[in-house]
């Protein structure tokens, strides 16, 4: 059941402006700021898995959008979540290809025993619950499967509603997002081979935690908020800001934010 005829005026237009923004997008970065910030009030997550490819083969690549330290797509290789994405294939293709819904309880969701050992498989144990929805690429002879995971218990009915309306805006933002270099169109059956080339970094110097507090600055987070997020206080909060205003020779947030963007549109 759609949640729009429940809306006022004003909240309409608010939806209205915060799916529309998926035309602005550009980049990784753009992505995150984008799903982490307006778009929480309809779709609440903490990670995003985009999966492309052949899922009855196992030619899948993926993308990740996420706020946590370390989950992101440039630090996660393809197979150990091809099981799981193609488990999730299986049975959105069983339910009509229709959004659902998973609760993985306490265990969390788990990837094989090399994916276990990453940011990511760390990541998806502390996930409680997750929607599933995808989209069928006619034209491109492939399916898009799109995975939101929470760390809240369920996600209730009307944010599987939700997750259905505001899909085709994520997948349109998603596809004016240039690849990463180990994602490079797959033939259908070809095998995927994980990445080794070395990461080329301008701010390699950051650490994961100042890089963590550098995209909650970017999502407009006050040293107070963010030491909260983090459980962390406020002045170590401004401490690691310090170090990153040093370490990318800049002399304020907004500078900062802007050469971390440049950075990470080209990751």
């Amino acid at each position: 059941m759609s949640f729009l005829p429940s809306l006022s005026t004003e909240e309409l237009h608010h939806y209205h402006r915060v799916v529309t923004h998926s035309v602005e997008v550009r980049s990784h970065f753009d992505m995150l700021i984008w799903l982490q910030g307006d778009m929480q009030k309809y779709l609440p997550h903490d990670i995003l898995i985009a999966a492309w490819g052949d899922f009855s083969t196992g030619a899948v690549q993926h993308d990740i959008i996420s706020a946590m330290s370390g989950v992101r797509s440039h630090a996660a290789h393809t197979e150990p979540l091809t099981p799981l994405l193609t488990r999730l294939f299986a049975r959105w293709t069983e339910f009509g290809k229709k959004p659902f819904s998973l609760n993985a309880g306490q265990s969390g969701f788990s990837v094989d025993d090399a994916g276990l050992k990453s940011a990511l498989g760390s990541a998806l144990l502390k996930m409680r619950s997750a929607t599933v929805h995808g989209i069928t690429d006619e034209r491109g002879s492939h399916d898009c499967l799109y995975v939101v995971f929470s760390t809240k218990e369920h996600f209730t009915e009307k944010e599987r509603s939700t997750m259905a309306m505001v899909l085709p805006y994520i997948d349109t933002a998603l596809r004016q997002v240039e690849h990463l270099p180990h994602q490079a169109s797959v033939p259908p059956g070809a095998p995927i081979t994980p990445n080794t080339s070395p990461m080329p970094t301008e701010a390699e110097v950051l650490t994961e935690r100042e890089a963590e507090i550098l995209k909650w600055v970017a999502l407009g987070k006050t040293n107070p908020e963010i030491g909260s997020i983090l459980e962390i206080s406020a002045f170590t909060v401004k401490n690691h800001m310090q170090r990153v205003f040093k370490k990318l020779d800049v002399s304020n947030r907004a500078q900062a934010v802007g050469k971390f963007r440049a950075w990470v549109n080209h990751v």
